[in-house]
């Protein structure tokens, strides 16, 4: 009788659970969709990006599911614990997300690096705002990462939006404090608030992930103008409103939180 072997547990599998056990003691996770993930086969994962957490959250979850490759700011690969992960998954650094990506090298570059990545049948996860939502909604406005890519992608690859939900209003997020929060100091707070609640007291936060299969729609709307498939990825996105902001908590011990909506913040 032959016995099955166990696949080797690597570096890559060990620090995806520490950092999933860690996220996990705040967030809870609904997923819909997630059989899209275990199909075979590359894809293009595009996300909505609410915060700076989401990015880790669905980062790690489609990683534990999938072959990933991440599309990300070089300014992570140099955070402990964070950087290694995503040297781990060949993650794909770019310098100019955040103005979009106006110099054409850091374009050619990415796509060259995204292209080899879906050849080798991996799942690529890239955000097409390449920043955090500014408001309760999502918005592209003219970036052209998306639209470039989703018009030359090769015929096997299968598209998949990606709306996160739940994550305005965290701490992560520009409403709690009306301005795009420091990624570090948040995320020394947050393994603050992980020990001072005593590793499994911290309240939880709900967050709601929904893969959508839009390869055929996604690749009919590439061929028009970019601000026509922004258009398109925006409305996909926002198809539920404008999300509530949600304050929650950061001590079990606490009374309920209460906050008032940013003033420079419209409400939509």
């Amino acid at each position: 009788m032959q016995t099955k072997k166990r696949k080797p547990f690597t570096f890559m599998k060990v620090m995806l659970a520490v950092f999933s056990f860690l996220l996990s003691r705040r967030y809870i996770i609904k997923v819909k969709g997630e059989e899209l993930l275990h199909e075979s086969g590359a894809k293009l994962l595009l996300q909505s990006h609410q915060s700076h957490i989401d990015p880790q959250l669905l980062g790690v979850f489609v990683a534990q599911r999938s072959g990933l490759v991440p599309v990300i700011s070089e300014k992570f690969l140099g955070i402990p614990i964070i950087g290694s992960i995503l040297r781990s998954l060949d993650a794909v650094s770019v310098s100019d997300l955040k103005h979009g990506n106006r110099d054409p090298n850091v374009l050619k570059n990415m796509f060259s690096k995204i292209m080899e990545a879906l050849k080798n049948g991996k799942s690529v996860l890239i955000a097409p705002s390449g920043t955090i939502a500014e408001a309760p909604i999502e918005r592209i406005k003219n970036k052209q990462s998306a639209h470039a890519l989703v018009s030359n992608i090769p015929d096997n690859v299968k598209i998949i939006g990606v709306r996160v939900n739940g994550l305005w209003g965290s701490m992560w997020s520009v409403a709690w404090m009306g301005k795009r929060p420091n990624f570090l100091l948040t995320l020394l707070k947050g393994l603050f608030y992980i020990l001072a609640n005593l590793i499994f007291f911290l309240p939880k936060r709900q967050v709601t992930f929904e893969f959508e299969d839009i390869t055929e729609e996604a690749k009919l709307q590439s061929k028009s103008d970019r601000k026509t498939f922004n258009t398109y990825l925006e409305e996909f996105y926002n198809i539920h409103g404008p999300e509530k902001e949600i304050y929650i908590k950061h001590f079990f011990y606490a009374p309920k939180l209460e906050r008032t909506y940013p003033h420079n913040l419209k409400k939509m």
